[in-house]
């Protein structure tokens, strides 16, 4: 499985994806600041894998720390955490996984434990959040490839595989598993702009796995449904609302909406930790803005002319109107939203 990142002694290891699919290259990061920087530029990417980074970069943090009273522990743990949470404001995941290191630390201070306890419990702590999510990317899988046609032509957007995720994935978790159902799956990939996922991580994860994959660009996605060729649609996520509304990478909206003008299927593929009860409805979903010159320029050359002005969205919001169902590792939940979600919380408990 694509080792998407890693704990080792004194670091925490990520396989770079800016640099994809032409180097493999990992970067390690051996400071909880230097973990914040690689969720926050984007050397890791994909709401599940920023939680687990975020994990893991507290972990480390804490690991590296010199104090020997729990008391200047606790300053510099909450400080760590203030860190790691300023990194992407949309993806849940991060929060949820910071409020899990959270827990872990206040229950540790109230058994009394030593400071050298504290740090095995938070690695103990991310561990666990790392395990359970390749396990819940495992269970989507199986899950999605029950509403998968049997010969499935497959539109996906972004990147919500391997890669997204601690491993195998959400949306391409779903693929996954229809494959490994023994259903036939071609795959049509948008590139996504402007970072491009599609192009360079989706297509180069499932050509790795031998999946018959097709890169379209953005705009292409509707002709290909006009001529039949789409015949189910899955994506990832980064907030789903307590209604079911999706935050997911720009361009989703436009997907769904191109879905249901064709009467194909349209689901979101996210694990419980993505789904935010607190949050009612999509309109109340923080959307990050990100640099222009993602937009301006590739690979360090120039598209636009200078001065030009740019808006650069990192998301967009899909009605649950849209939505056919969100797989999770709980099961499929369908609309009413608002009562199976909560519903799927009640079952975890």
């Amino acid at each position: 499985m694509l080792p998407t990142i890693a704990r080792e002694p004194d670091a925490v290891v990520m396989i770079d994806q800016r640099k994809l699919p032409v180097d493999e290259v990992y970067v390690r990061c051996r400071t909880a600041q230097e973990v914040a920087r690689a969720i926050k530029t984007m050397v890791i990417r994909g709401a599940p894998a920023i939680g687990v980074a975020a994990a893991w970069g507290i972990a480390l943090g804490m690991r590296n720390s010199k104090a020997t009273g729990t008391q200047k522990f606790a300053a510099e743990f909450f400080k760590v955490c203030e860190l790691m949470a300023a990194t992407r404001p949309t993806a849940v995941n991060l929060f949820w996984a910071i409020d899990r290191m959270k827990r872990a630390f206040a229950a540790a201070a109230e058994a009394g434990e030593s400071v050298d306890q504290i740090k095995d419990r938070l690695d103990a702590e991310a561990q666990a959040i790392h395990d359970e999510d390749v396990a819940s990317c495992r269970a989507i899988g199986a899950f999605g490839a029950e509403v998968v046609p049997v010969d499935a032509h497959i539109l996906t957007h972004c990147n919500a595989g391997a890669l997204a995720t601690a491993g195998y994935g959400t949306a391409l978790g779903v693929v996954r598993g229809a494959v490994e159902a023994g259903k036939q799956v071609v795959v049509f990939a948008d590139e996504t702009r402007p970072f491009l996922q599609g192009a360079r991580l989706t297509a180069w994860e499932l050509m790795r796995d031998n999946i018959d994959t097709t890169v379209i660009t953005d705009n292409m996605a509707g002709a290909l449904m006009s001529q039949g060729r789409v015949n189910f649609v899955v994506v990832g996520a980064d907030r789903i609302a307590a209604n079911g509304d999706t935050a997911n990478k720009i361009g989703t909206y436009t997907v769904a909406l191109l879905a249901r003008e064709h009467g194909i299927p349209f689901y979101v593929a996210a694990p419980l930790s993505t789904i935010d009860l607190g949050t009612l409805d999509g309109s109340r979903i923080p959307i990050e803005e990100r640099a222009a010159k993602e937009v301006t320029h590739v690979a360090g050359a120039q598209l636009a002319p200078d001065g030009a002005r740019v808006w650069n969205p990192a998301f967009d919001v899909t009605p649950h109107q849209l939505i056919a169902g969100i797989i999770t590792e709980r099961g499929i939940f369908r609309a009413p939203y608002t009562e199976s979600l909560k519903e799927a919380f009640a079952a975890r408990v």
